[in-house]
């Protein structure tokens, strides 16, 4: 399959129309600006979306009823749908959930109720089970919208702080008080009778509300979730003040008051790491709390890092492991009927992640399914929920190595839905529960499209043929999906197509007629070869129509961002400039590969996790190969290769230049990580384990380590008010060139520019010094 799809990729269309580096790092605007989110109003004959305006931040809303996009006026805001809606059970009824504000559709007449109008926003909507309330959260408190009453009511009320009703804590000089002095005596014996009938009347009167539930003030509410029949509520928490990490200042030098600023920002990788959180259950009849143990997840008490903590000499593990959730809505998930509920439970070392039930009567986890891995779990293929008969469990696993859909019944028998060597993502379910939709990629990893299975016999169908399907949404009716798709050089546009499949109906094309109008460098999808044992290595190939005969033609490699993220797709891609540039520099002589290496996104997890405790180096191995290529199949020039990305890719940059210094002559390291233990945990934890446990991990991983072997020319570019790398990192690294008396690197800074570069004028300035590197070196 992929020689023949490398074959049938085909070399550059027609000649490109020159593109200027000015006119390829401008605003974005003058492309024509993608659609951006788009939903279906609630007859599934109307359809919306959002569009950034030209020349301005703000966004306008379009509609589309069956003619050309008109702009949503803004006295019909009032009116409007919005994405994501809540549906009853009969599919008759839709919360909206608009501005923090809470409305209810009805289905049949389109009628719009408003439930509540606040200046906290409301979270977390759904129906009770009967259907005939609609349940939502304001801040850490539940209530309930009647409809019939038209009233809203508090139904949990929590509190982190000690229930002043307590019985006050062992005291002797209390009790001898008591016991000597018969008035004070009698006195605490009218005001406890006060108080319990008071609490009584206020329990009787179904007109009052219900009397607060106090965790005790030690605690943070993390997240919480009420049981559609309001019998229960599930608490996440942590201890107050428990993480010590320090947090990191960013100094901010360019600032409208003419002083220097500083912000604080995230904290850094870690042993001390994020809390460990608990899970709490409330009955709310009775206000009863009840902690819920995690020692009947399997493996919890198991030390998966117990021999790099052992070889360290530290302390073994004590107890079970740590553990986290994601938000409420990724790891809470109650049936319609509220008689289950199931959590999503991980490990904090990420190796292990658990799906349970929760037995209410007794306040304990009923495991249901463990997914585990030596490296880590992957968190992007871990969706989970209930069908709607109350019963069965869908949920998605890595288990095979790809994401894919199973089903659980409720004598704990599984059965996969999906499988393959490809990834079922985004799940969409329908009504009744007989069919899935999800993004789907069979043909090749880059290639997405919407597919289906039925939850009966586990047949998939592919309902889509765009290549570069981005999302979906499944209208009201179940009758149609609205695409959002894209292609090399459009951006994000939107279509129709029949639930069952079928040919695609466009509705937009928000392409600038400049844009339209030229003609651009079709990238070659390739598979280069792994002589390191791996699947074939995808890459973009930039290259001219014809190679002139007998000529060699200098090398850029660039390096996708983010580690674990795909661009390699048909996809309109995040680096849309970059593409350009890679136009640009075709134009003036060079050919050019984009790849996927390993670690990037959409090719299962033995790809995800390659980089385990070896960050850089799987991936520096498949860019050789895929250098080497280069110049055996497309008469690259071996002596003048140069490399650039940003982010990821920055940091991939140095590692070929400082560890492969014979082969990359050049590089251009944006936004760079230059050492992982200035980098957040939530990832780099993931993949290296702690800098305490593990230093070596970080040690071969880092390239401040191999400062000393920097023999090639270098750029560095980072914005200075990054929250995402610090420009720390590219300080550190310029001090270390200069104490070892390094030649030919240069450090450009930006200091209006965070992570993402904002301002053309800093585009233009960052990619006319890389352009400019390139120049200089690599055409000798």
């Amino acid at each position: 399959m992929a020689g023949s799809f490398a074959a049938n990729a085909g070399a550059a269309a027609t000649t490109a129309t020159p593109i200027t580096l000015d006119q390829a790092m401008a605003n974005p605007d003058w492309i024509g600006n993608p659609v951006e989110a788009a939903w279906w109003g609630w007859d599934s004959r109307q359809i919306y979306f959002k569009q950034k305006r030209a020349g301005s931040p703000l966004r306008d809303t379009f509609q589309i009823a069956g003619a050309a996009a008109k702009q949503v006026d803004d006295k019909q805001l009032a009116n409007l749908d919005t994405a994501a809606p809540i549906y009853n059970r009969d599919h008759t009824r839709a919360i909206l959930l608009r501005n923090g504000d809470l409305f209810e559709r009805d289905l049949k007449t389109g009628a719009l109720t408003q439930i509540l109008r606040g200046t906290t926003p409301a979270a977390d909507p759904q129906y009770s089970a009967d259907g005939a309330h609609v349940q939502f959260r304001v801040g850490s408190d539940w209530f309930s919208w009647s409809r019939a009453e038209r009233l809203v009511s508090p139904v949990a009320l929590l509190r982190t702080a000690k229930d002043p009703d307590a019985a006050p804590d062992a005291d002797s000089r209390r009790d001898l008080q008591l016991r000597l002095l018969s008035t004070l005596a009698r006195l605490k014996e009218e005001k406890d009778a006060t108080r319990d009938r008071r609490n009584a009347e206020r329990s009787a009167d179904a007109t009052r509300a219900p009397l607060p539930v106090y965790l005790g003030e030690k605690l943070v509410i993390d997240a919480s979730s009420l049981s559609p029949d309001g019998r229960y509520l599930l608490v996440i928490a942590s201890a107050k003040d428990g993480d010590k990490r320090r947090v990191g200042k960013m100094p901010k030098y360019v600032t409208e008051s003419g002083y220097e600023e500083s912000d604080d920002e995230r904290k850094r990788v870690s042993d001390t790491g994020p809390q460990a959180q608990q899970l709490k259950l409330v009955e709310l009849a009775t206000r009863k709390v009840t902690d819920i143990s995690f020692d009947t997840l399997p493996g919890i008490g198991v030390d998966p890092l117990a021999e790099l903590r052992a070889a360290r000499k530290l302390d073994a593990l004590k107890g079970n492991r740590g553990v986290r959730f994601e938000s409420r809505e990724e790891s809470i998930r109650w049936t319609d009927n509220g008689a289950q509920a199931a959590v999503m439970v991980q490990a904090i070392d990420n190796k292990d992640r658990w799906i349970a039930g929760v037995d209410l009567a007794a306040a304990k986890l009923q495991p249901l399914h463990r997914l585990s891995d030596a490296a880590w779990v992957n968190n992007r293929g871990n969706d989970f929920g209930w069908q709607p008969d109350n019963r069965t469990l869908w949920y998605q696993s890595e288990e095979s190595g790809y994401a894919h859909i199973y089903l659980q019944t409720a004598d704990g028998k599984a059965r996969a839905l999906t499988s393959g060597k490809w990834e079922a993502s985004d799940i969409e379910w329908n009504a009744d529960g007989s069919t899935a939709y999800f993004l789907c990629n069979p043909k090749l990893p880059g290639t997405y499209e919407v597919c289906s299975t039925s939850a009966k016999d586990g047949a998939v169908r592919e309902l889509t043929s765009l290549g570069g399907v981005e999302s979906f949404a499944l209208s009201p009716d179940g009758r149609k999906l609205l695409v959002r798709y894209s292609t090399s050089y459009m951006p994000t546009q939107i279509a129709t197509v029949a639930s069952s499949g079928g040919a695609a109906t466009q509705l937009t094309d928000t392409r600038s007629a400049a844009f339209k109008a030229r003609e651009w460098i079709a990238p070659q999808i390739v598979a280069v070869p792994s002589t390191h044992g791996a699947d074939p290595v995808w890459a973009k190939l930039y290259r001219p129509a014809t190679l002139e005969a007998g000529k060699k033609y200098p090398v850029v490699m660039f390096v996708h961002g983010a580690g674990y993220l795909q661009n390699v797709s048909k996809r309109y891609p995040v680096y849309f400039r970059e593409q350009m540039f890679h136009n640009l520099l075709v134009e003036k002589g060079y050919i050019v590969l984009d790849m996927d290496y390993r670690a990037s996104l959409g090719y299962g997890r033995n790809w995800r996790t390659a980089i385990y405790r070896q960050m850089g180096h799987p991936e520096l191995e498949d860019y050789v190969d895929g250098l080497n290529w280069m110049v055996a199949n497309q008469q690259g020039d071996a002596r003048n290769v140069g490399i650039y990305g940003g982010s990821y890719g920055g940091f991939m940059t140095f590692m070929a230049l400082l560890r492969a210094p014979e082969q990359f002559k050049s590089g251009a390291a944006l936004r760079p990580v230059t050492d992982w233990t200035t980098y957040n945990h939530e990832y780099t934890a993931n993949i290296l384990n702690t800098p305490e446990l593990d230093p070596e991990a970080y040690k071969i991983s880092s390239p401040i380590e191999y400062a000393d072997k920097l023999q090639g020319n270098l750029l560095i570019a980072h914005g200075m008010i990054d929250d995402n790398v610090f420009f720390q990192d590219s300080v550190r690294m310029a001090q270390r060139f200069i104490e070892l008396k390094k030649d030919n690197w240069e450090l450009a800074p930006y200091p209006l520019e965070r992570h993402g570069f904002v301002h053309p004028e800093s585009w233009y300035d960052e990619y006319r010094r890389i352009y400019q590197l390139f120049e200089r070196t690599l055409k000798q």
